[in-house]
């Protein structure tokens, strides 16, 4: 006699009779070897334990069928009595239910209740006797593993066909209490965020409500979904996540819809950043026009105009307005440029500072404030460089105004490694680089989008490093923008310095007739001091309505 004729269930038999424990927890081969070395064992008890085998099995289905039999005619019983109608005598129609999308349970249970109401002369039938089909098959055939499933997924149908098709699950490993529980809740969740790709390769859409900095909330973006459709950090990305699974932490990423605004074909074949053309700029910022025009918003686009692709700095010792006139402009380019997206980064500023700014401008606003971490400063203004360069590549015109550059040149000096070479004030000589590199990306591009960026610079704070930073940072920018302390002290708003302030190249910016005006009113104002300049500005353009009536009124 060969036992590896014998199934698995037999040989357990064996095993128990030879008083093997655990013999399920042993495979067939493992369990032979088992019962072969098993002193006890004889051929001839084991043929025996067969034989006995044998005529239970035949017992069993002999009573199996005659249970069927019995079965088949309880149920035959069964459709004759509830199969009756009620029929009105007036119209001669069924007045009968339909029950298309009726489940086989809630039928035998009404079935059973029209049964009860309708046959008076016989005896209700008990609900203790009715037959539940389901629970016969599932009782009987316990051990026949398909059979379950089968009822599993018939009990799954109904709820798939009210999901959509293109709907993508993403693993059929998973237990169909899982899956139910994600299509009830309808679990295609839209979400919108930045990219921010770690060393590893695999990234998380980081949020502005955190201002872009770890938060719970992050949504995974994997690996494979960044190099098939060719995802860069900065991305701002929009699409569909799932519930998390177990040993989850956060919201995967199913599908992408939109990657900066476009479809996700056109861009993986855009042209990088750096490859692109720069140009002077020559589209301008309208900043006159608005409901909360003020003589700041006059004065500069009269003075000092504002071109997309501007890379302008705005000049000022403490105290002496910088967040407002940043104000003026951000409300005024939201409100006359809405195809512009504008970002106004904070950074080292006090907290109350990042309220107001977020009640009163209607932009994105990221900010760190002076009591963070510098490395958190640093991420966050890496994050919003990157993701302003992206949305040019793509075409978009971008405004980020930066509030201050020196405290951002601040933290990367904090942040950067010991070189060595240290400058005067104790700066790194390396850490100016990406500060650098931050205010430098502002451009406008040749047949393309554009990237502007005005940013505030601090000088008299009585640190050296900041006039280190500040002599860096002289000249790099196409636009200048000057504040004199002095006006400031005399309550004189907006304290700009007019004949210091200027643009390069604002012949591309302003028409001729314009801006031959504007070279006569500053030769005028040339010999006058600041105080007496801002003073001549003010009283005579109250009196205007636009810069265009007041310089048709410079004459008289």
């Amino acid at each position: 006699m060969d036992l590896n004729d014998l199934k698995f269930n037999q040989l357990v038999l064996i095993a128990k009779n030879l008083k093997i424990s655990n013999p399920r927890k042993y495979k067939k081969s493992e369990l032979i070897s088992l019962i072969k070395d098993n002193p006890d064992f004889k051929e001839k008890d084991i043929l025996k334990i067969i034989e006995q085998l044998n005529e239970n099995e035949k017992d069993k289905e002999s009573n199996f069928t005659e249970n069927n039999d019995e079965q088949n005619t309880k149920t035959k019983r069964k459709r004759i009595k509830t199969t009756k109608v009620d029929i009105n005598e007036d119209t001669g129609k069924s007045t009968q239910p339909k029950a298309s999308n009726v489940s086989k349970k809630e039928k035998q249970h009404t079935q059973s209740v029209d049964n009860k109401k309708t046959d008076k002369d016989n005896k209700p039938i008990e609900e203790s006797k009715i037959i539940d089909t389901d629970a016969l098959e599932i009782s009987d055939l316990a051990d026949d593993e398909m059979v379950i499933d089968k009822l599993y997924k018939d009990e799954a149908t109904d709820i798939e066909k009210n999901v959509d098709s293109e709907m993508e699950i993403a693993e059929e490993s998973n237990t169909k209490t899982k899956k139910i529980y994600f299509w009830e809740n309808e679990g295609i969740i839209e979400v919108e965020g930045v990219l921010d790709i770690l060393p590893e390769g695999f990234g998380f859409l980081r949020s502005s409500d955190f201002h872009y900095y770890n938060s719970p909330d992050d949504v995974y973006v994997s690996n494979t979904l960044i190099r098939s459709l060719g995802l860069k950090l900065g991305d701002t990305i929009e699409g569909t996540i799932r519930p998390p699974r177990e040993k989850e932490k956060y919201f995967p990423l199913v599908k992408v819809l939109k990657v900066n605004g476009l479809e996700p074909q056109y861009v993986k074949d855009r042209v990088p950043f750096d490859y692109m053309t720069p140009l002077f700029p020559y589209k301008k910022f309208n900043l006159t026009g608005h409901p909360h025009e003020t003589l700041t918003s006059r004065i500069i686009d009269l003075f000092c105009p504002i071109g997309k692709g501007q890379r302008g700095l705005i000049v000022s010792q403490p105290k002496t307005g910088k967040t407002m006139i940043l104000k003026e402009i951000a409300n005024a380019i939201a409100y006359n440029h809405p195809e512009a997206y504008l970002i106004i980064l904070l950074i080292d500023e006090r907290p109350e500072e990042v309220t107001d700014m977020i009640r009163s401008v209607k932009a994105e606003v990221i900010a760190s404030t002076f009591d963070e971490p510098a490395e958190k400063q640093v991420k966050i203004s890496q994050l919003v460089l990157e993701k302003a360069k992206r949305m040019v590549e793509c075409g978009h015109d971008v405004v980020i105004l930066l509030d201050s550059i020196t405290r951002l040149a601040r933290a990367h000096n904090t942040m950067a490694p010991p070189s060595g070479k240290i400058l005067s004030g104790g700066v790194e000589s390396n850490a100016l680089q990406k500060p650098k590199r931050f205010f430098g990306a502002a451009r406008q591009i040749e047949n393309g989008g554009s990237l502007t960026i005005i940013a505030t610079a601090l000088i008299d704070t009585g640190s050296k490093m900041d006039e280190v930073i500040f002599e860096e940072f002289k000249g790099t920018g196409n636009m200048e923008l000057q504040l004199d302390r002095k006006l400031a002290n005399k309550r004189i708003f907006p304290a700009i310095d007019i004949v210091a302030s200027s643009t390069r190249r604002d012949d591309l910016l302003v028409p001729k007739d314009i801006l031959q005006r504007v070279w006569i009113l500053r030769n005028h104002l040339a010999d006058m001091n600041t105080q007496e300049a801002m003073l001549f500005i003010q009283e005579r353009m109250r009196y205007t309505q636009n810069n265009e009536e007041f310089l048709l009124t410079m004459n008289g």
